[in-house]
């Protein structure tokens, strides 16, 4: 005696069921992700690098604004500093709020050398974002990402 069960437990309806429940399972698991990343990701605020001010006095170049644009990449004075140093070939110190430099340079020139260093040494390479910070393990130093939790190494300076 074979009667037909036309129930609601056919196959179609097992298998709606199934997926009901893997994306109910996948809504929680993502609101829990989202919930333990700092709140400061989710925001979407533009990276803005000031441009370089500078002035000319004989031989020597002063950058006016240089604690600000290091403060604004959220990068040590001194890494900034020696990075230009090395790229200009020339000799350079801080004094005060502004750097100086040996030897005659250009906005453009200098504003391209900033673009390069955060680049390299303030961009994410992964997800592209300047939340990054620099951190040294023994003699070798990585660049730290606080977005996405990459770490990438990066040539010392």
């Amino acid at each position: 005696m074979a009667v037909a069960f036309k129930g609601w437990l056919t196959n179609a309806n097992v298998r709606s069921e199934a997926v009901r429940k893997m994306k109910s399972d996948y809504k929680e698991l993502l609101k829990r992700a989202q919930s333990q990343l700092p709140p400061d990701i989710l925001e979407h605020k533009r990276f803005e690098i000031p441009k370089v001010k500078s002035g000319a006095i004989g031989m020597r170049t002063y950058i006016v604004n240089y604690r600000e644009i290091a403060e604004a990449l959220n990068r040590d004075p001194l890494h900034l500093l020696r990075y230009l140093s090395r790229e200009m070939a020339t000799a350079g110190s801080i004094d005060g709020a502004r750097a100086i430099f040996h030897g005659k340079f250009k906005n453009d020139t200098l504003d391209n050398l900033i673009q390069h260093y955060v680049q390299e040494f303030v961009v994410c390479p992964v997800c592209k974002r300047p939340d990054t910070k620099i951190t040294k393990e023994k003699r070798f130093s990585f660049l730290t990402c606080e977005a996405c939790g990459a770490k990438s190494s990066i040539k010392t300076i």
